[in-house]
C-alpha cells in the first residue's frame, strides 16, 4: 500500500517582521524533509518573498493580494500531496500539531484545530462569533466546532473538489466546515493551543468580513439545503396571510388584497424553495 503524502500550505502577506519565526519552527521539525512545504505570498510589498526564497520551502506568488482564500486555493491546486494541511503565517500556528492532524487525517476527511479555552483570541470578535455559531448550527443542525480555525487538514481530493464553492477571503475555513458537514463528511478535531499574533495588526475587518460571513452561511444552506431559508419564509407569510384575511372577513366582513397577497407569497417561497432544493441536489451530483 502507498503511503499517503501530505502537503502543508501556508498563505502569508506582509509577513516580513514574523515570517522567519514560521519558517525556523519548520526547519526545525524537520517537516521541509517530509512533507512538501508551500508558502503562497498573495501579493506583499514587503520583502515577504525574499525572505521565504532563502529556505528550503516552495513559494507561490500572487502579483497583486487576491484575498487569504485565493491563497489557500492556489496552494491547493499546486498541492502534490494526497492531504493538505493549512496554517497561517504569523506564528500563531505551532507547526508541532501537524504530525497529530497527519495521522488523524487517516481515519476522518477534515481534522480541525480546536482552539482551547485558554488560546489566545481577539475579545471584541467573541460576540460576532458566537452570533455566527448559533446561525450555523441552526442552519446545519448539529453543534459545530471551531468552525473558523485556520489550522486544519483535508482530504486533498475532498477539498480540491469545493474550491469553487470557496470564497477568496477570510471566511475559507468557515464555508469549508459548513460545506463538509452538509456534505456528511467525518469531520474530526484536535485540541491546539494558539498563540497571540506576531508583527502587524491582522486584517480581518469583524464588521465587515463578520457581515461576508454571515451571507456566506447563507450562500452554503442555499447551495446544500435551500428549504432551510425558504421553508420558514413560506410558512410565516402563509400564516401572517391567512390571520390577517380570517381576522378583516370576522371583523369587515372581506378578505383584504395585503392578506390574499401574503398568502400567495407564503406559496410561491415554498414551491421556489423546493425547485431550488432539486437544483442543488443536481449541482452536488455533477460535483
Amino acid at each position: 500500500m502507498t503511503q499517503k503524502q501530505t502537503t502543508i500550505v501556508i498563505p502569508a502577506f506582509n509577513e516580513e517582521d514574523v515570517i522567519r519565526l514560521s519558517l525556523d519552527r519548520i526547519v526545525e521539525e524537520e517537516l521541509h524533509l517530509r512533507h512538501e512545504i508551500i508558502f503562497v505570498d498573495d501579493g506583499s510589498v514587503d520583502h515577504t518573498h525574499e525572505i521565504i526564497s532563502e529556505y528550503p520551502v516552495k513559494v507561490l506568488r500572487h502579483h497583486v493580494n487576491k484575498g487569504y482564500g485565493a491563497a489557500l486555493k492556489t496552494g491547493i491546486r499546486h498541492a502534490k500531496g494526497d492531504r493538505v494541511i493549512m496554517m497561517d503565517s504569523d506564528g500563531q500556528h505551532d507547526p508541532r500539531y501537524i504530525s497529530e492532524i497527519e495521522k488523524l487525517l487517516d481515519s476522518y476527511d477534515m481534522v480541525i484545530g480546536e482552539r482551547s479555552a485558554t488560546s489566545f483570541q481577539v475579545k471584541r470578535r467573541k460576540a460576532g462569533k458566537r452570533m455566527i455559531r448559533r446561525m450555523g448550527e441552526y442552519l446545519v443542525e448539529q453543534k459545530l466546532p471551531d468552525y473558523n480555525s485556520g489550522f486544519r487538514g483535508f482530504q486533498k481530493e475532498i477539498i480540491e473538489g469545493m474550491l469553487h464553492l470557496m470564497p477568496n477571503g477570510f471566511s475559507f475555513s468557515t464555508t469549508s466546515t459548513l460545506a463538509f458537514l452538509k456534505e456528511g463528511y467525518i469531520v474530526g478535531t484536535l485540541p491546539i493551543e494558539v498563540s497571540q499574533r506576531q508583527g502587524r495588526k491582522s486584517n480581518v475587518k469583524m464588521v465587515k468580513d463578520g457581515s461576508k460571513t454571515i451571507l456566506l452561511l447563507f450562500r452554503i444552506i442555499m447551495l446544500f439545503n435551500p428549504l432551510k431559508v425558504f421553508f420558514p419564509a413560506s410558512l410565516i407569510s402563509f400564516l401572517v396571510g391567512v390571520g390577517f384575511g380570517v381576522a378583516g372577513y370576522i371583523f369587515y366582513d372581506r378578505f383584504s388584497n395585503g392578506a390574499v397577497v401574503l398568502t400567495m407569497l407564503g406559496m410561491f417561497l415554498f414551491f421556489i424553495g423546493l425547485v431550488a432544493d432539486q437544483i442543488s441536489i443536481m449541482n452536488r451530483r455533477k460535483q
